[in-house]
């Protein structure tokens, strides 16, 4: 693509993203994946298929005097038939730590999702550049945050002069799993999920596994957490145990021994967090499965409604508060022998008065707003000098 200036091509290799565990060379670019090809060729659902391809806490990390970058990228967007159009997708550049430009590209390739027959078909679509200008001219570190809800294929890099990956950074890693939530869901940007934002306040490195629809305690998951470097880990549990009505208690428990093991195989003395859902009204003491409410999508407006009955939580069909109660009461059997093992109520982190004042616009996933009350609130308890993950702060 002919640009106005003499520039430079990088070629985009894994040594210039952070965030990512693997990147997929393809015919029309380069794919951020944050499960590796072993654990993808495992994976039973495009759910996750596409939630592991959408790059959230994914960002190329760049050195460079260019005052002019160009990034050719394929986006892909999802349409969804009878709900409102989804936001594009922002790219977010960061120099010096400081959020400098945004944009977006206003299409690519379309994955069309129909909810009601659960079928989904993709639209090739073109290569649009980004192009950031009147950037500094001294050696600068640069971050461009690719969009934490939209798959992206990098296709090419440009600049007025080299470019290269930026030098180890010298902060904790941290390694965090979770569901649409911690994904991104609702949140306006990609440094405004709320693992990004507390990730910046704490002072370390995100590595984010918060996969829409795919905490479902998957043992490739856990075996991709195991095998990946990191200093600190979380693990935010529960919500998806019941809004897809996966398991019974009967199973839930082993199923997080079982992931919990698997872990520690990797890493057995890490500060390892597990964090309990935050309020959400809906599956407080209904179970799932959640369901699109078919009257609020007549109108244009995505919403979702419990389904499951509560007169079969005694049979042992879990709801949140049946979650938290377990979670809690595994996390004090192992720390016995496990003192670096925490356990955090995600009611701290976000409780029913906090939904009283910045509630859940579509009763399952927070607002901007709620993202930052979340991400400052695990700063300060999970990050922040007395929490269990004290250790990366810096």
């Amino acid at each position: 693509m002919d640009t106005p200036y003499t520039h430079t091509i990088t070629p985009i290799t894994a040594d210039l993203l952070r965030g990512a565990l693997d990147l997929e060379q393809t015919e029309r670019g380069a794919l951020p994946h944050r499960l590796p090809a072993r654990a993808r060729r495992q994976i039973p659902d495009e759910q996750l298929a596409t939630a592991e391809s959408q790059p959230s806490g994914v960002r190329l990390a760049l050195r460079t005097r260019a005052a002019t970058l160009e990034l050719d990228v394929v986006a892909t967007k999802r349409v969804y038939p009878g709900a409102p159009p989804r936001p594009d997708g922002v790219y977010e550049l960061l120099v010096d730590k400081s959020p400098t430009a945004r944009a977006s590209v206003p299409d690519g390739d379309t994955l069309t999702i129909d909810l009601a027959t659960g079928t989904a078909h993709t639209r090739p679509g073109p290569t649009r550049t980004l192009r950031f200008t009147d950037l500094p001219t001294h050696d600068k570190h640069v971050e461009i945050w690719l969009p934490h809800d939209e798959s992206t294929r990098l296709v090419a890099l440009r600049g007025d002069a080299p470019i290269h990956a930026a030098p180890a950074h010298g902060r904790k890693v941290w390694l965090h799993h979770g569901s649409s939530i911690s994904h991104g869901s609702n949140a306006a940007t990609p440094t405004g999920t709320w693992p990004a934002l507390a990730a910046a306040l704490g002072g370390v490195e995100l590595i984010n596994l918060g996969f829409g629809g795919g905490a479902l305690l998957d043992p490739f998951t856990a075996r991709a957490m195991r095998d990946t470097p990191a200093d600190l880990i979380s693990l935010k549990i529960g919500i998806n145990i019941v809004n897809t009505d996966l398991m019974r208690l009967r199973a839930f428990g082993p199923a997080v021994h079982g992931f919990l093991d698997t872990i520690r195989d990797g890493h057995p003395d890490t500060p390892l967090l597990v964090v309990s859902p935050i309020h959400c009204a809906i599956h407080e003491h209904t179970p799932g499965p959640s369901a699109v409410d078919p009257a609020a999508f007549g109108e244009g407006r995505l919403r979702f409604v419990a389904t499951g009955d509560p007169a079969q939580v005694a049979a042992g069909r879990p709801t949140l508060t049946v979650i938290r109660d377990e979670l809690a009461r595994i996390v004090a059997q192992r720390a016995a022998d496990d003192p670096n093992l925490h356990h955090l109520d995600g009611l701290d982190l976000y409780g029913a008065a906090d939904q009283a004042e910045l509630p859940l616009p579509d009763e399952l996933h927070p607002d901007p707003a709620a993202h930052r009350r979340i991400g400052e609130r695990f700063a300060r308890l999970a990050l922040g000098p007395a929490g269990p993950l004290s250790a990366g702060t810096g």
